[in-house]
Order: structure tokens, then sequence, then C-alpha cells
């Protein structure tokens, strides 16, 4: 198998989910899209495509235009049935290419917050094994709507937190593959994200509370991704 992931800057890879993916024997190819115009190969010959987050917005093409080729390539890969997995920016860039139009939310969502499964989730063969939900590491200013023809998978009290297109496409808000690492720089450099220091971020109790939950997390990480690797070598 080979999978390829899609990242937008340097501390927002494919953390724990690059350890399932090699753990599997997976070859995974890494396209730095806002660096680079194509990825190493045609991105429909991989069995399963990643797409990660960034501190840019969806709706910033003026801004960063390889957004707008991005979106095209993931509707390609919709249409194609490819086996795709979007994390918060990439998971809005999953639903514009689907049709939808996320949007910024009246307060972002920094921090640890409880996602909760629909009922369609307690069934989706990532999310199920996590009913009836779990507390999840956010760091967000916009949230997507579901998709035409989407599935609904989980909620927090803010927004919609992951959704499912047909039967292997998914979206999720929620940073399941942050690594140690990068939640500590993300933190460290909160004050460049000014929805951040809008609402007064406690940077130092994050930081503690996520070095009490990280290594729990990342093993649930690890465990979706391995979930969605199963489901893109099944097809």
């Amino acid at each position: 198998m080979r999978a390829l992931a899609i990242v937008h800057q340097r501390d927002a890879g494919p953390g724990v989910f690059a350890d399932a993916i090699e753990a599997r024997g997976v070859e995974l190819d890494r396209w730095a899209s806002a660096d680079t115009e194509s990825p190493p190969s045609e991105a429909a010959g991989y069995d399963a495509v990643l797409t990660f987050g960034g501190a840019m917005h969806v709706d910033q093409e003026d801004q960063h235009p390889w957004l707008r080729q991005q979106k095209s390539v993931l509707a390609e890969l919709i249409d194609r049935g490819v086996p795709l997995l979007g994390v918060c920016l990439g998971a809005q860039l999953l639903a514009a290419a689907a049709g939808a139009e996320p949007r910024r939310m009246s307060e972002p969502e920094i921090g640890w917050r409880q996602v909760t499964l629909t009922e369609e989730g307690m069934g989706d063969p990532l999310l199920g094994p996590l009913a009836p939900g779990f507390e999840g590491f956010q760091w967000h200013s916009y949230e997507f709507p579901l998709p035409p023809g989407g599935i609904a998978l989980a909620r927090s009290a803010a927004c919609l937190e992951a959704y499912r297109l047909g039967e292997a496409a998914w979206g999720i808000q929620f940073h399941a593959e942050v690594s140690a690492g990068d939640a500590e720089t993300w933190i460290e450099e909160y004050r460049s994200d000014e929805d951040a220091v809008r609402i007064g971020l406690d940077a130092d109790a994050l930081r503690r509370r996520t070095r009490t939950s990280i290594d729990a997390w990342n093993e649930l990480g690890r465990g979706l991704c391995e979930r969605f690797l199963d489901v893109a070598a099944r097809r």
C-alpha cells in the first residue's frame, strides 16, 4: 500500500498517524502543498490520502492560492472513491470539495473538549470504537457544515466534529494526529494565533493538561488511523 500525507505547515503533519502507517509497512509520501505544486506521484494513484491542518483558513484562497488547487484534487479523489481522511483544515477542505461551505465560528475551540458520537457514529468503522465519546484536543476557529450526502458522526457543544462521505472518506475536526512535540509547539507559540489571544488562552493550564493526557490521546489517534488503513486495504 501507498499513502499520501498532504501537509500545510511543518508542525502540523501526520504526527502519530505516521507511526501507525509505518508500523503497517505502508509507504508514506508527503506533499507540502503550500511549497510544491504537485505531489510526488499522481494523487489518484495512492491507496489512501490524508490531509492535515494549518494556521491558514479554508476561505483564504487570495492569500494561499494553493488552497483552490487542493480542493480540486480532493474533489477528484472523492469522485474516484480513493480513501480519504481530512483533519481540521484538511477536513474543512474536504467538506468544501464535497460542496459544503466551511465558516468561521463565533468562538474558537482550543484545548480539550468533549466529543459525543451520533447514533450513526457509533456504527462507523473509524469512530465506532470510541463510543459513546471522548475528550479530544482541539485547535480551530472555523467549522464545517455537513457536506451534501454526508453522514454526521460526532459533535461537540460547539460544532460538528466528524462526518463520512460514502464508504471511504472522513473528515474530523479534532486533532487525533497531533504528536506531543507539535502540541507543545502550538501552545508555546499560541500568540501567533489572534483568536487564541482574543479568548485569553491560558497556555500554562493547557500545557499541564496536555502533558497528562497526550499519551492516551496518541494511542487513540494511532488506533483511528489503523482503522482507516484497514478500510483502505479492503478497497
